[in-house]
């Protein structure tokens, strides 16, 4: 698990290394720069000519420090530094005095003139770091806006000038097309709101203190493969289908079959001892031809889910894929929240009734985990201002149901109803097709029959299934990958994991 600090933190955690090391802070401004330098010189040779823009702080300090590396390497480097309304760092002050006198320095004080970066291929930005917490304006706005026209590479040192790390951003942002980060990703970058600015994100590390990352508390995290993996519990030679749990999942209507088979077909995979659909009348013979390793259940309409009643022998329930929205539907829905205590997944039609008879919310049982894409979550919660405030929604709302929320997308949000918040790394835009969300239901609805708690199902199902449309994507690319492939890619991603 990768802590996302905010900017308080990252800014606490340089003065805890530099305190704990102990370091001099211009040695670790060096570091920085030394690790920045590393990573462009395996990827730019040194025919590029390079500009580097700076403010005067430590941002523009690191930029000073590149910049004179750089030259070391032999490229022909450009400086220009931008003198507004801001002060100079201390350590911005001593890199300047470091630059060899060969390097061409320029100061932009009062107007912004484009041509400056006329003769440069590669333009790095370095004027604004995480401190920065109001909109740019001024000589800033303009040099960013004319280093936004310049048809170059453009690289962010740490993260893009105008761009804040933890609330929206407004006013003249720079477009990165590469975002050199240190140490840890930033909450602004795992928001499609900021996908323009930050470009492709690279996180190197400059060496600050672990032991302050192992103490701080952090509300958003970032998952990963080791997360996952610790997650997941072994099998034993004398374990049997009994001790994977019993699911039902109700889903499918008449046209919408195909949901429910692809659900189906992922709770198998995902490891469920046992597994019972529910489905409409005019479905059984699709379902028992379509997924023979499933039992079934007929409902009493031939056409969509009216009801059931709920054995004991059940651990875990899945509703929603394909269900339709017909007022039986809405009744044998109420009915089930109000006779099964345990938690259960709702996602698709079963969100939109929540939405649309929103007293039905009370009935949710504590510790259930709601899939809602964007589109269902705003129906649900209410327009957002910008994806800070919805991250606000989020939060408010598994607290409120006292549920896990998974809101799908780049990087889809897993929110506690302790105030938490799991983004998940995995998962390719080859993903944004029909059925993809019904997949995970099903995944998800095993791992919780298999009596994992309820954030170990989500934690794992969501990474779990963005890891098989990662490798589904490998081998189909993007836009020909449906949500049949992440199906037949489920072994392989839980292979990976263990």
């Amino acid at each position: 698990m990768i802590k996302i600090l905010s900017a308080d933190q990252i800014k606490a955690w340089d003065a805890f290394t530099i305190r704990e090391e102990p370091i001099p802070s211009i040695d670790l401004m060096e570091r920085a720069c030394q690790a920045f330098t590393n990573w462009f010189v395996e990827r730019y040779d040194a025919t590029h000519k390079v500009g580097i823009v700076c403010g005067t702080g430590n941002n523009g300090g690191d930029g000073l420090g590149v910049a004179r590396l750089l030259n070391d390497w032999h490229y022909g480097v450009k400086v220009w530094i931008v003198r507004g309304s801001g002060t100079e760092s201390i350590d911005f002050v001593t890199n300047l005095k470091k630059l060899d006198s060969k390097i061409s320095v320029s100061e932009i004080t009062s107007d912004a003139d484009c041509e400056l970066f006329a003769d440069r291929t590669i333009l790095i930005d370095a004027i604004f770091g995480s401190g920065l917490n109001r909109p740019i304006e001024g000589i800033y706005s303009k040099v960013i806006e004319c280093l936004n026209n310049a048809d170059k590479i453009k690289i962010a040192i740490d993260i893009p000038s105008g761009l804040q790390v933890d609330q929206h951003s407004a006013g003249t942002i720079l477009k990165a097309d590469q975002t050199v980060t240190f140490q840890v990703p930033k909450l602004a970058f795992l928001l499609s709101e900021n996908q323009p600015w930050v470009g492709e994100v690279h996180v190197i590390d400059i060496g600050l203190t672990k032991r302050y990352l192992k103490e701080v508390d952090a509300i958003h995290s970032l998952l990963t493969l080791k997360t996952v993996k610790n997650v997941l519990k072994p099998r034993s030679r004398f374990d049997h289908k009994g001790r994977f749990g019993h699911a039902l999942l109700i889903a499918g209507s008449t046209g919408k079959m195909g949901a429910c088979i692809l659900s189906a077909r992922a709770a198998l995979r995902a490891g469920v001892g046992l597994l019972t659909v529910h489905v409409p009348g005019n479905g059984y013979s699709i379902i028992q031809t379509s997924v023979p390793e499933a039992m079934a259940t007929t409902d009493h309409s031939p056409y969509f889910f009216s009801g059931r009643e709920v054995e004991s022998y059940f651990t875990a329930i899945g509703i929603g894929p394909g269900l339709g929205q017909a007022n039986e539907t809405i009744r044998g829905f109420e009915n089930l929240l109000k006779t099964f205590s345990e938690p259960m997944v709702i996602d698709a039609d079963a969100l939109n009734i929540l939405s649309a008879n929103p007293e039905l919310q009370k009935l949710i049982p504590e510790g259930s985990i709601l899939t809602p894409h964007p589109g269902e979550f705003a129906r649900l919660t209410g327009k957002w201002k910008n994806d800070f405030d919805k991250l606000e929604k989020l939060k408010e709302f598994a607290s409120r149901i006292r549920s896990i929320i998974i809101l799908k997308g780049a990087y889809s949000a897993i929110a506690t109803p302790d105030g938490k918040i799991f983004f998940n790394p995995t998962g390719n835009p080859g993903m944004a097709t029909g059925g993809s969300g019904d997949i995970l239901t099903g995944i998800l609805t095993a791992l919780l029959a298999q009596g994992y708690s309820s954030v170990e199902a989500s934690i794992t199902g969501v990474y779990i299934h963005g890891l098989a449309g990662d490798l589904a994507a490998r081998e189909s690319g993007q836009v020909s990958l449906i949500a049949g492939d992440i199906n037949d890619h489920l072994a392989g991603a839980f292979k990976k994991v263990r």
